[in-house]
């Protein structure tokens, strides 16, 4: 199975949240703040939004900083992802 999104949709993987602080102390589950920093894992097609043409900025595989509270949280095979839109994605992180 996989998500196909719609429209100006991104389907994002978190990448997971350090588990240690710099100063090495380690941090329990419920401590750690959720992280916003994601991969992209699938792109939707743009087009006309609402009236506006949107074309698609991300890419498959791009890593994001994405809107603390947006998004929709999903689970699908024992695998959990956040379907956002395009504009909900802060900027992409270029290494």
């Amino acid at each position: 199975m996989k998500l196909v999104p719609l429209g100006d949709r991104v389907v994002l993987k978190q990448i997971a949240a350090e588990e240690t602080t710099k100063s090495g102390i380690v941090l329990p589950g419920q401590a750690q703040e959720k992280p916003q920093q994601a991969e992209v894992v699938a792109v939707g097609p743009g087009g006309v939004i609402d009236g506006k043409e949107v074309t698609m900025q991300v890419k498959v595989g791009d890593k994001v900083i994405y809107s603390k509270y947006s998004g929709t949280d999903v689970k699908l095979e024992k695998e959990e992802y956040i379907i956002v839109k395009q504009s909900d994605i802060l900027a992409v992180v270029e290494e």
